[in-house]
């Protein structure tokens, strides 16, 4: 990824992260949306938690990112318990306000109430006096994680990340292929047939649940992987709303959907929204003047700040005409390339 983005500016390690991070949370939230058809609005909450408890060890433990990460999914899974449990006695619209809720609550927790352990507003960082117990006394300055000695700020990070996502993206491969992800189409399906016969819906939603809260678990201590910063802000709604955006842009329910919405919408926000009217005069300098100056005015709106217009003009096209995301329109061209092969042969 670092060779074959550079043509569209996109091979900055920190970007390349969030490609990877936000496609683990992506996948994660589609085995509870895509799988079940439960609407979360309330995911932000998993990821905060998974960082917070990633920086913890960092502060407590050790610089390795291996206790971290684990800690990561453990909170994500037990905290996805909790939630679960209580939210998915509701079912449609009332289960999703009902994570929304919970999720906020837990912003407002993490930025007021629970100041002690996350540090409010400033947010939970690394200092020189933690005790990490296992690595001793920090040195001149602040350590940095690591994965058994070697960094993972800038590139090493990335391909941590990466190696994760590969793993997370087997995992529900395997998970969506098997009689318990066929289940979990079944209740998407019709979920009343689903009890008829017999089956009792609420263990399978409640497992998928915290499967997803552990993937997000794992997406936030990665954040604090390639960065040791949790803040309160990783738990707002807005970052909720994001992965549903991401996961109906990509495909709702296939497994590389929600990794390339997430790949989009991440591209859009930090490579689309630094281009300026510098930029645009560039593209279009192979024409005249007059004309150039025209495009360079009517394009204007939808780049620098207004990036999200065009964001929900990409998400409105893709509604309208590709309700199955941007891998439907993958399918449809397949299709099409195949038919024509196969008319050239007759």
């Amino acid at each position: 990824m670092p060779i074959w983005l550079i043509p569209i500016g996109a091979a900055y390690p920190d970007l390349l992260q969030k490609f990877a991070i936000f496609g683990i949370f992506a996948i994660g939230f589609n085995i509870l949306f895509g799988l079940t058809g439960y609407l979360s609005f309330g995911h932000a909450a998993f990821l905060g938690v998974g960082s917070y408890a990633a920086v913890w060890s960092f502060k407590l433990l050790t610089m390795n990112i291996v206790p971290a990460m684990l800690f990561g999914v453990l909170a994500g899974g037990v905290f996805a318990v909790l939630i679960g449990y209580i939210s998915l006695r509701r079912s449609g619209i009332y289960f999703s306000i009902l994570t929304l809720a919970f999720a906020q609550m837990s912003y407002n927790l993490a930025y007021s109430v629970l100041t002690p352990i996350t540090n409010g507003e400033t947010g939970l960082q690394l200092a020189l006096d933690d005790p990490r117990i296992l690595d001793g006394a920090a040195g001149a300055g602040l350590p940095k994680p690591s994965l058994f000695g070697i960094e993972t700020i800038g590139y090493p990070g990335f391909y941590v990340c990466a190696v994760f996502l590969i793993v997370a993206y087997y995992l529900a491969m395997r998970i969506s292929r098997s009689p318990f992800g066929m289940a979990l189409r079944a209740i998407k399906s019709n979920q009343n047939r689903m009890n008829y016969t017999g089956f009792s819906t609420r263990p399978y939603l409640l497992t998928a649940f915290v499967i997803s809260g552990m993937y997000v678990g794992l997406a936030g201590s990665l954040m604090a992987v390639v960065d040791p910063l949790a803040g309160a802000e990783r738990m707002q709604w807005t970052a909720s709303g994001e992965v549903v955006l991401m996961t109906i842009l990509g495909g709702s329910g296939t497994l590389l959907g929600p990794v390339l919405g997430a790949a989009i919408i991440k591209y859009l926000e930090n490579i689309f929204s630094s281009f300026n009217d510098r930029v645009l005069a560039g593209l279009f300098d192979i024409l005249p003047s007059g004309l150039q100056r025209l495009l360079v005015d009517l394009f204007h709106p939808f780049v620098g700040e207004g990036w999200s217009l065009t964001l929900g003009i990409v998400f409105m096209l893709i509604v309208i005409f590709l309700p199955g995301g941007v891998t439907e329109g993958f399918r449809r061209i397949g299709g099409r390339i195949g038919r024509a092969r196969s008319a050239r042969t007759r």
